[in-house]
This record gives C-alpha cells, sequence and structure tokens, in this order.
C-alpha cells in the first residue's frame, strides 16, 4: 500500500510539472529542483547536481532523463516510467491535438505565450542563483563557473557543452585532487547492475540493427522508430539540436512539407513540458495517433536505457575520491552553461522592453524573496502580464 501511494505520488508530482514547466529544458531543470529538492526533499542538493552533471554527458533530452532519474531513484525502474509519463503526457496531447486541430493558427505572437517566455527569465534566475551558491561556493569554483559561461557565449555550440564539462572534470582532478571529502550519503537505487549491463547492450543493439532492419524490410513503421529511435540517441545538446536533426530525416523523404515541420515546431514552443514531444505532433501528421504514439516512444527510449544502463553503477562512481574531485569543478561548469543559456535564449526571447523585465522582476521576487511554488507564480504572472498589456 506504501508503495502504491508512492508511486502515485511520483505520477502526480510530475504531471504537476509537465502542466506548469514552460521555458525549455534549463527552466525544467530549475522547476525539478524547486520541486525535487526543495520542496518534496526527495534527494539532496548535491545527489541532484550530480544527476544533472550526468545527464549532461549523455545524448537525449537532458532535463528529460534528470526527471527519470529521480523517478527511478524514488521508486525504482517504474517509478522512473512514471515519472516520464506525468512530465511528458500533456505535451504530448497538447501537440497531437496542435496537428489534428489548429495548425491553420498562429499562436507564435500570442500575449500569454510572451508570459510564459517571461516566466521562464524568472525562474532560471532563481534556480541558477540557488546553484551558483551551492555549487560555485569558493574562488576556484566561481572561476570555473564564469570561464565555462563565457566559452559557450562566444561560441554557443552544442558540442562546445561536451567539452567544457570534459575539460572541467580535468580541471577538477588536478585542482582538488587534495580535498578530503566528507562520506556522501548514499542515493539508493533499485536497480541491479545486471539489469544496467542487459540495458546498455539493448541500446547498442537497436542503434546498430535498426537501420539494418529497416533498409532490409522496407517497413514503414521500421523506418519510423529507426529515425526517431536514431534521434534521440546521437543528439547532444537538448531539444532545439533535435529539429534540424528531424527536419533532414523527415522532409526530404516527403514524410511532410516544410510548412508543416515549422508549423508544429511554432506550437512546440507554446506548451510546457520537453520539446522531444515534437516527435509527437510529427508522428501525428505522419500517420495519425500510431504514428505519434510510435515516434514518442522511439524518441525517448534512448534516453530509459541509457538512464537504467548507467544509474545502478553511478552512485559507486560518484563516490571515488577521484570521481568527486572531477565532478566539483564539472558542478560548478554546469552552473556557467545555465548562466550561458539563461542568457540566450531565455533573457533574450523573453525580455523585449520594460514592462517585460518589471513583470519578470516581481516574479522573481515571488520566487525568491516571497517563496511562492514555481506553479503559482507562473500563473499570477502571466495573468498578470496578459492583464497588464491589455491595459497599457
Amino acid at each position: 500500500m506504501h508503495q502504491m501511494k508512492n508511486y502515485i505520488e511520483i505520477f502526480l508530482t510530475a504531471l504537476r510539472l509537465g502542466v506548469t514547466a514552460f521555458g525549455g529544458p534549463v527552466a525544467h531543470l530549475a522547476y525539478f529542483q524547486e520541486e525535487y529538492v526543495k520542496r518534496k526533499k526527495w534527494l539532496s542538493d548535491q545527489a541532484y547536481a550530480d544527476l544533472v552533471a550526468l545527464c549532461q554527458f549523455l545524448p537525449g533530452p537532458a532535463s528529460s532523463q534528470v526527471g527519470i532519474s529521480v523517478g527511478m531513484v524514488r521508486g525504482g525502474i517504474l517509478g522512473g516510467i512514471l515519472a516520464w509519463i506525468g512530465f511528458t503526457l500533456p505535451s504530448v496531447l497538447l501537440l497531437v491535438f496542435f496537428a489534428a486541430y489548429v495548425l491553420q493558427f498562429d499562436v507564435s505572437q500570442s500575449v500569454w505565450i510572451s508570459g510564459l517566455k517571461i516566466v521562464a527569465v524568472a525562474v532560471v534566475a532563481h534556480a541558477v542563483l540557488n546553484m551558483g551558491k551551492k555549487l560555485a561556493p569558493d574562488l576556484p569554483r566561481i572561476t570555473i563557473m564564469l570561464l565555462a559561461a563565457v566559452a559557450l557565449l562566444l561560441f554557443p555550440f552544442s558540442f562546445v557543452q561536451i567539452i567544457i564539462i570534459l575539460v572541467a572534470a580535468i580541471v577538477g582532478l588536478w585542482l582538488f585532487k587534495d580535498l578530503t571529502f566528507e562520506e556522501k550519503a548514499p542515493v539508493n537505487i533499485n536497480i541491479s547492475k545486471k539489469v544496467g549491463i542487459l540495458s546498455l547492450t539493448t541500446f547498442t543493439a537497436l542503434l546498430i540493427g535498426l537501420p539494418i532492419l529497416s533498409q532490409a524490410t522496407n517497413v514503414f513503421w521500421l523506418q519510423i522508430v529507426d529515425i526517431f529511435y536514431r534521434v534521440g540517441s546521437l543528439v547532444f545538446g537538448g531539444g532545439h539540436v533535435v529539429l534540424p536533426l528531424l527536419e533532414r530525416e523527415l522532409v526530404p523523404k516527403d514524410l511532410l512539407t516544410e510548412e508543416m515541420f515549422l508549423a508544429g515546431y511554432g506550437a512546440a514552443q507554446a506548451i510546457p513540458g520537453p520539446l522531444f514531444t515534437f516527435s509527437s505532433y510529427l508522428g501525428q501528421v505522419i500517420s495519425g495517433l500510431p504514428g505519434a504514439a510510435l515516434a514518442t516512444l522511439a524518441i525517448f527510449l534512448p534516453s530509459f536505457l541509457l538512464i537504467i544502463g548507467i544509474l545502478p553503477f553511478w552512485d559507486s562512481i560518484s563516490h571515488h575520491p577521484k570521481v568527486r574531485a572531477g565532478l566539483l569543478a564539472v558542478n560548478a561548469a554546469v552552473v556557467g552553461i545555465l548562466i550561458a543559456a539563461f542568457y540566450d535564449p531565455i533573457f533574450t526571447s523573453g525580455i523585449n522592453d520594460s514592462i517585460d523585465f518589471a513583470v519578470a522582476l516581481a516574479a522573481f521576487c515571488l520566487l525568491h524573496f516571497w517563496k511562492k511554488p514555481a506553479w503559482l507564480v507562473v500563473i499570477v504572472t502571466v495573468l498578470g502580464y496578459v492583464a497588464l498589456k491589455t491595459l497599457l
């Protein structure tokens, strides 16, 4: 009975985040920290930071992988599945609805969309400030944080993120090699190492086998699974990077038009949840509800297989002194990456004038000083912004 209540709580918590988490992957990490670490206390700040650092290394949607990981820490593989369903389902349903009914409307310029972008500015600023205090508390780590931010602002490419993290890990090994670490509380992962190895083997077998099978059989559904699984396996840098990859895979093959692709991209910007659910829209356009379901499952499956494969080993690896020395620097670098993402695209696309900045400032104060939950700030800010724009 207790376990069932735990599963229900995992699902409902993730569902609430799936309905309210606007603003893209960086904002999602901020919402997760607020909900899972501060409010629910399901894991510590350090454990959460370590999971974020791990998911930055992996291909696929980093914020969704962090959500899946938290679910697995809380309730094993089923907990991870429930956390993913809760967080992903609202945006899947909305994008399927967009594909079926409202592609003829242009929602990209709506006032409430602008309000949601402004909320993202406040949420991410709040998260960066909190994470910076904890993960960059001294001059060496502040320096690493700032250098990471500057590097990514000057060279805003997804592969640069990976280089920054690798360089930070090497610097951390040298810089913090003489530190003595306190015993870290173990994170209980209810997944065996055998299951982890099986999962990584399955991930590799599908990545190699699906293209071969697709070419050999010429089965339509297999082609769809191959395209979305391959893109989900190989994309680094989050949701926006997946868009050109999918476009190159789908539009030249006449599975949908360029105009239909771009219309869905506009819709995907307007909703909460992970941008990878753009696959649901594409699947719906290509082949109705079965296509939407297949495309969604195929693009997220690599994330599940990688997380299940790595988490059983992560706790023992992350306790090693050298790994912990590297992680001190990596976590500081991740904050730097978030600072760069806060500027572009969060701030540059969210703030267009002094009114936008004033509303963002008020939303930040509600979060930071008044300690109001993020979901409430989303509602209050969007309604307030719409009212303000109507009056002025």
